[in-house]
This record gives structure tokens, C-alpha cells and sequence, in this order.
């Protein structure tokens, strides 16, 4: 099969497209920028250089594959308060693709997640979440929709800790604030539990899911249904000689920025349906296995 790979010299998608690879797939990645491109070609891939926003680029893209892995996102927006703007774009970007593969009966996975799913309980694959949870809701909606179109759609709902040496993301943030204030922090009691996955682990869900995922599933790429803030911090301490505390709601903004507001929060997931339909389980270390061998010695600049 040969798959078109946005987001493909991201964190993720770099662990895709060997993944692909080596099972015997094609892969030609979408890269914006020189840098990405060289990344994606050495990896393995083709490349087709554009940008996610370019819809007539994603549709040769699809026109050119058997199949899309649909991982970019516009973080460099979201972030900076336009979150709508870029679920937009995504929304976008899933609507091209669904014209092309419309009627073919072939893949597309496009990238979710499990957070804000259902605080406080074990969400699961059957659980959908309102618009009120984030704007990017649509799009999970719009792929799945799709296989009314025989696209044989699927999301991939990821932890929010998708974790692996020259991981930049939420617990490489969490460690840098840690170090700068000389403890490791956990909000309250610490009891709020995250669901994590490694990368690998990760990518060979996409992988088994874009080979044979029923159309209109949702796949959650979850190992740990939720390991506590206090455990984390607690690896974290021993991993950087640095005492464990506890923090108020009210200060985590202050301290951890604009990942303050997820810190707090109660978000196990499970994966068994996943497990059961495609097979799939984990085979990496686990998140506090990662932090104390050293996987995040650089923090978010590592």
C-alpha cells in the first residue's frame, strides 16, 4: 500500500513512516518546510513539499496514495489562542480527503484524543465527546462520517502523553518547570491520572489501523489507562534529585504555563477495545520507566 503521511516529519510521524516501511508500505510524507523534507527523505519516504493548509497539495497527496495518515495539526496557532482557526483547517484538510476517497473503500486515520473524553471515569472507544470539549471535536466527527461514503475512516485517539526519548511535548514542559523551581509538582493530591503511550507503540497502532481497522473506528493508542501526577512527579524527583510538592489549582498556571490547565486534570482512557479488535498491545517502556532511564535528561530542549 502507499500511504500519504501529513505531519509526517513530526513527533509521531517520524515514527510512522519507518513503521510503514518496514511491514512493505510506501509512504510519501507531506513536508512544509526544507528541513522537514530532508528528515522525511532520509527517513525512507517520498515527498511531496507543501503546506497542511493547501488543500489542492493534500489532494494530490491522497490522489497519489492507497491510503492517509492525517497527523499535522496547526499547533503553531492553537497555542497562541486561534485553536479554533486551526480546527478549521483540520476540518478542511479531512473534507479534501474524504472527496478523494470517497467510494474506494480505502484508509484514512486521522488524529484525535482521549483527553477531556470523560474526567473522572475510564473513557473508552464508544464514548464521543460534545463540541464543548474542543473545537477539533468536528473533525473526529467528519472522518468517522466518512465511511457512510465506503472511506474506510478511522480516529486515532491519542494519550496526551505520547512519550519517548526527544519527546518535546507535556512531561518534557512539566520537567523543565520542575528544574527551574527546584520541585517536582503535582496539583492537590495528586490523584489525577494520565494515560500514556510510547511512541512505538504509538505508530504501530497506526499502522495496524490503517492496514485493517473496520471503517468509522476509534482506536485509542493508550498503553497506561492513567498513571498518577503524583507518580510522575515522584519519577520525576528521583530522576533529578529535585523533592516532590504539592501545588494549588490556583498556581499552576503561574508555574506551568499554558499547560497548567491539563495538569490538574482526571483523564484515564482504556485501549481494550483497540486490543481486542486489531491485536495490538504495548511493547516499550512505560512512561516512569522513560523519565528514570533518562529518556527526558534534556527536557523540552532535548
Amino acid at each position: 500500500m502507499r500511504v500519504f503521511v501529513t505531519g509526517a516529519s513530526g513527533w509521531i510521524g517520524s515514527a510512522v513512516i519507518p513503521e510503514l516501511l518496514a511491514q512493505g508500505h510506501e509512504v510519501l510524507g507531506l513536508a512544509r518546510s526544507e528541513a522537514a523534507a530532508e528528515r522525511v527523505a532520509v527517513s525512507g519516504a517520498d515527498v511531496l513539499r507543501g503546506d497542511v493548509q493547501d488543500t489542492e497539495v493534500l489532494r494530490a497527496g491522497a490522489e497519489q496514495a492507497d491510503g492517509v495518515v492525517h497527523l499535522a495539526f496547526r499547533h503553531d496557532i492553537a497555542w497562541t489562542g486561534r485553536f479554533e482557526e486551526a480546527a478549521a483547517s483540520d476540518r478542511r484538510a479531512i473534507e479534501v480527503f474524504g472527496e478523494v476517497l470517497a467510494g474506494t473503500g480505502r484508509p484514512l486515520a486521522i488524529a484525535s484524543g482521549v483527553a477531556g473524553l470523560k474526567p473522572g471515569t475510564i473513557a473508552t472507544e464508544r464514548d464521543h465527546p460534545n463540541d464543548q470539549v474542543s473545537p477539533r471535536v468536528a473533525s473526529e466527527r467528519a472522518a468517522l462520517a466518512l465511511a457512510d461514503r465506503d472511506v474506510r475512516s478511522m480516529s486515532v485517539r491519542f494519550a496526551p502523553t505520547v512519550h519517548g526519548a526527544g519527546d518535546h511535548g507535556f512531561i518534557a514542559r512539566i520537567i523543565d518547570s520542575d528544574r527551574s523551581h527546584g520541585a517536582a509538582g503535582y496539583i492537590a493530591d495528586g490523584d489525577n491520572r494520565w494515560p500514556t503511550v510510547h511512541r512505538s507503540d504509538a505508530a504501530r497502532l497506526v499502522r495496524l489501523g490503517v492496514e485493517r481497522a473496520p471503517g468509522g473506528s476509534v482506536l485509542h493508542a493508550v498503553a497506561e489507562e492513567g498513571v498518577a501526577m503524583r507518580d510522575i512527579a515522584a519519577a520525576i524527583g528521583r530522576r533529578f534529585e529535585l523533592p516532590t510538592t504539592t501545588i494549588s489549582p490556583e498556581e499552576a498556571g503561574a508555574r506551568f504555563g499554558f499547560i497548567g490547565q491539563f495538569v490538574g486534570l482526571d483523564m484515564p482512557a482504556s485501549s481494550a477495545i483497540t486490543r481486542e479488535l486489531l491485536g495490538w498491545g504495548p511493547a516499550s517502556s512505560t512512561l516512569v520507566e522513560d523519565i528514570q532511564t533518562g529518556a527526558y535528561s534534556n527536557g523540552a530542549n532535548g
